[in-house]
């Protein structure tokens, strides 16, 4: 089965089983991010902004030392919790050795803890970096990050039984859109993709096709 398969199959399955007032307000909640007209993520051509961030071993990784080794895609994602985000990193993983092939590496970027990131390298068995930004600020420079309204966050603690800010260890109730960005070795942005409803993802061909461009 695809990545596209089973994120539809894991939307199909939520708009079937899923409290119906959850249902409700995430729509709701895509629809607005959809008609804001903000514009979210770094644009082709863009510096990619440097940063400092921990792994689950709390070992600290800096991208523009890992870009001196080559191209580098980062994947901006919700966390453990999330059905769609755990489909993309599956999906992900089957393509790491291309992407060896090519030269580059995958950094995952997650607003959750460390901790949790252990849990699920191990779980899904990831062999790429997972990174840490439990307050949201590489997803804030990097233009993904937003601030969940109220109405959401009743939504996933009251109802879905999810309190962010316990799983994130911060005080913030924040996510990144999910996002894609291909970085070349000078830093540049050579390809994004960023799209408020998380429960379309980049497909991994079509990532190994944009880094074939570099």
């Amino acid at each position: 089965m695809s990545m596209k398969e089973q994120l539809e199959q894991a939307k199909s399955g939520f708009i079937a089983r899923g409290p119906v007032e959850a249902q409700s307000h995430i729509f709701r909640h895509i629809a607005e991010q959809q008609q804001s007209g903000r514009v979210y993520g770094l644009k082709v051509g863009d510096i990619a902004p440097n940063f400092v961030l921990t792994n689950p071993l709390g070992e600290q990784i800096t991208l523009y030392n890992e870009l001196t080794k080559g191209p580098v895609i980062l994947a901006f994602y919700r966390g453990s919790w999330c059905p769609y985000c755990n489909i993309q990193l599956r999906a992900y993983q089957e393509i790491v050795p291309e992407i060896h092939e090519y030269g580059a590496q995958l950094l995952a970027i997650t607003p959750q803890s460390p901790d949790n990131s252990l849990t699920q390298k191990e779980k899904e068995q990831l062999t790429f970096q997972v990174l840490s930004d439990p307050h949201g600020l590489v997803a804030e420079r990097y233009h993904l990050l937003f601030e969940m309204p109220d109405y959401l966050q009743h939504t996933f603690k009251h109802i879905l039984g999810r309190d962010l800010t316990a799983f994130n260890e911060t005080d913030r109730w924040i996510l990144p859109i999910p996002g894609i960005y291909l970085l070349d070795r000078e830093r540049v942005v050579r390809f994004t993709q960023a799209n408020p409803d998380f429960m379309i993802r980049m497909e991994p061909r079509d990532l190994i096709t944009q880094l074939k461009k570099l």
